[in-house]
């Protein structure tokens, strides 16, 4: 840390990730205090247990004074009224995923941060963990060879939540991901999503984004309603696959060196058509880091010097645009182009009219 004076941070919203923020950001030198935001007393006192002489708030309003940047962690509903009302204040900001629940709140946050000159940044967590590092040099470096395509899964029993469905809620950390490795944004999204214990939101998704560049299919499987937990990544290539299983305690990157190819036997039906090659499993070293404290401390850093985040607005609204679209393909029945979310095209996710008789087809999509 290259600055003589430490920042004053707000975290507002105290339940389970506001709290690891707390955590993170007191263990760094550039943090002079930390405010806790939230009109919980108890939340206020267990925290205090843990961490004596927080600052105390009930609301944003009045703690606004007495910090420089605010860590938002609250319900997503919640984010755009809070962040657009800390930047107006000259307070820096971290809003954790998604950075809206729209793509306009998300813009006009974007736009807000750029015209007070003060930092927007988004809590896309996994893009500072070493495994997602790992995967990116794969493709940069053409390891896996021809990228076939790309499969995530993020599966639990719940949590449910109050304001925002199981899309808003765990696709983000995957659309975020595949981002990173592949090094743009998805050109069109098809979604199917279902509800089934909840009457209002939905619960199971699935999701398919297409990128150009890579020409890449990554499907994205999201559910609170799944026996098992899953957070596992897939990337299969035309060289060697990898699996990142975050879950996996020891060997969380995994890289097999298999693969298929044609054989040279077409039309002799007493041959296979296929011929399967299997070799090593390798699993790569990886940097031992905490990516929570590595975003706390980026956010930190950029707030005192003016540099750029890695996960800076513009990345957030990224996202968020993948899941609008993804939402009105889900309500449409049909493909949407990230263009029409952005020449705002289409009618807000939440008045979309179904339409039944749009075809789904790959080539309605290119």
């Amino acid at each position: 840390m290259s600055a003589s004076v430490g920042l004053r941070v707000g975290v507002a919203g105290c339940g389970y990730w506001g709290s690891k923020h707390v955590r993170a950001l007191r263990a760094l030198d550039s943090v002079e205090t930390v405010t806790v935001i939230d009109p919980s007393p108890d939340r206020h006192t267990a925290l205090e247990r843990h961490f004596p002489g927080l600052g105390r708030a009930a609301q944003l309003t009045e703690a606004l004074p007495d910090i420089d940047a605010l860590v938002i962690a609250t319900p997503p509903s919640t984010h755009a009224r809070l962040a657009l009302e800390a930047i107006a204040a000259g307070k820096h900001v971290l809003v954790e995923k998604p950075l809206a629940t729209t793509a306009a709140d998300a813009r006009a946050m974007v736009d807000a941060a750029q015209a007070q000159g003060v930092v927007l940044m988004v809590g896309h967590t996994f893009e500072y963990h070493s495994a997602v590092w790992s995967l990116r040099d794969m493709v940069r470096k053409g390891v896996l060879g021809r990228l076939y395509y790309l499969h995530t899964a993020r599966l639990n029993l719940g949590l449910y939540q109050h304001d925002v469905n199981v899309i808003f809620d765990l696709a983000p950390h995957d659309i975020s991901i595949l981002n990173y490795v592949l090094g743009g944004e998805p050109t069109a999204v098809e979604c199917w999503a279902s509800r089934h214990a909840h009457k209002r939101l939905e619960d199971v998704a699935y999701l398919r984004l297409y990128y150009e560049d890579p020409d890449v299919v990554a499907n994205v499987h999201v559910s609170w309603l799944d026996p098992c937990k899953v957070r596992r990544v897939t990337m299969v290539g035309s060289e060697k696959m990898v699996v990142f299983d975050d879950l996996a305690a020891d060997e969380r990157v995994r890289v097999h060196d298999k693969g298929v190819a044609q054989t040279q036997t077409e039309g002799d039906l007493t041959q296979p058509p296929m011929s399967y090659r299997y070799g090593d499993v390798v699993a790569p070293y990886l940097v031992v880091n905490e990516p929570l404290s590595l975003e706390d401390e980026h956010f930190v850093d950029c707030a005192l010097t003016g540099m750029r985040p890695t996960t800076d607005g513009q990345n957030g609204l990224a996202v968020v645009e993948v899941l609008e679209a993804a939402q009105l393909s889900s309500q449409l029945r049909r493909a949407v182009q990230l263009s029409e979310v952005r020449e705002g095209a289409l009618p807000p996710a939440e008045t979309a009219i179904p339409r039944q008789t749009v075809p789904t087809a790959i080539e309605r999509v290119r």
